[in-house]
């Protein structure tokens, strides 16, 4: 059968391949942006995960005439206001280091005793001239050290309820059962098989 295409607003081939897995179970398949050799950077200028992720998909949708989702996530922490929120990637810097992010959030929460934590995840889907949004949340806690080495990001501190061990030591294959992009996938997978 031939399956229905979706464009999708990321430069990040895990992200791609993780989707594409979960997308096998209905009649769509998602392509990345540099299938189009689109590769030019799409300023993320909203003010929440949900502006930024339509940012995306209405720039693929403008651009290319077809089915686009876009998706933004990021890690909240209670004792930070939900800080670093949209600002994620970006943390300690425009450098976008993982390390130095990582220890920036753990110099912030020295001596706090409520290290309550979530990774959110919201995609947008632009698909018969309409716009979802599909949410996924894991929450979990700030652990006090950089542990494991698995995972990106965030992934070496954050520690899943009903864990002990920390993303980046569970492994991709086990977070990705119960991650925040696999949960808003996994949504967007429900509703892509109810229009169809």
């Amino acid at each position: 059968m031939n399956k229905k295409l979706i464009v999708f607003a990321t430069g990040n081939l895990h992200k791609l391949k993780e989707v594409n897995m979960m997308l096998e179970s209905t009649p769509y398949i998602a392509k990345a942006m540099s299938d189009f050799d689109i590769d030019e950077d799409i300023v993320e200028d909203g003010s929440t995960m949900h502006e930024n992720a339509k940012i995306k998909s209405d720039f693929l949708f403008e651009k290319l005439k077809v089915s686009a989702m876009g998706e933004d996530s990021g890690l909240e922490i209670k004792a930070l206001n939900m800080s670093p929120g949209i600002y994620t990637a970006r943390y300690a810097g425009k450098q976008r280091n993982d390390f130095d992010n990582m220890n920036k959030v753990l110099q912030e929460l020295e001596g706090v005793k409520d290290r309550t934590a979530q990774f959110r995840s919201v995609i947008s889907l632009n698909i018969n001239n309409e716009t979802y949004f599909f949410e996924g949340i894991v929450e979990g806690r700030i652990g006090a050290e950089i542990k494991g080495d698995g995972g990106f990001g965030y992934d070496p501190i954050f520690i899943p309820t009903g864990y002990d061990q920390s993303f980046a030591e569970l492994g991709s294959e086990m977070k990705n059962q119960f991650s925040h992009r696999a949960k808003a996938v996994s949504k967007m997978v429900d509703f892509l098989k109810s229009i169809d």
